[in-house]
């Protein structure tokens, strides 16, 4: 089961609701515990779900609805989808595609998932395409030219930009350094 929280954003409502859940006696029963997000082994009983809504608003966080939740686990695989299938990549805004492929406002999607995330569903988007890069740079079958062309940047240096900005290292130094990493392993 997974629930979805609004407003956690930081380390410390990480830790406010690891310590609600230890309440109520579930702390053997969750799995994960991260920013705006928790799933749980099983369901938890109605009781429990509606003192963890309880105690959570006392501190400013809220348990998103199923609908929401719903929501949010379908953005985030349209995105996936989107960056792993290089024929699902749209020809229109990203927004316009999520909005038209969800039928909701994008405004509506983008506000209900950056409350509950913490970013934007551009920088959900961003984050996502360069981990495909890194993936593609590793397996080195493609040129940097292709993997721009083949995430839909406009160009070389918008792809190398973002790397640089989500990797802090530009997007030959990080093949460089696997290279490197390759050649060190192969020497042992």
């Amino acid at each position: 089961m997974k629930l979805y929280i609004k407003y956690m954003v930081s380390n410390r409502c990480k830790t406010l609701v690891e310590n609600e859940l230890k309440s109520l006696g579930l702390q053997s029963e969750y799995v994960v515990v991260d920013l705006g997000v928790v799933e749980i082994h099983k369901d938890i009983t109605d009781i429990q779900l509606e003192q963890l809504k309880e105690n959570l608003n006392k501190s400013g966080l809220e348990v998103l609805d199923n609908s929401k939740t719903k929501l949010i686990d379908k953005i985030k695989k349209l995105i996936t989808e989107m960056i792993n299938s290089p024929e699902e990549q749209p020809n229109v805004n990203y927004s316009v595609y999520i909005s038209e492929k969800l039928g909701y406002n994008y405004k509506y999607l983008a506000t209900i998932f950056s409350e509950v995330k913490g970013i934007t569903i551009q920088q959900f988007i961003i984050i996502h395409k360069i981990e495909k890069a890194k993936e593609l740079l590793f397996y080195d079958e493609l040129s940097l030219t292709e993997i721009a062309h083949r995430l839909h940047y406009s160009s070389v240096a918008h792809l190398s930009s973002q790397f640089k900005k989500v990797t802090g290292l530009s997007p030959s130094f990080y093949k460089h350094l696997k290279d490197k990493r390759a050649g060190v392993l192969e020497n042992l």
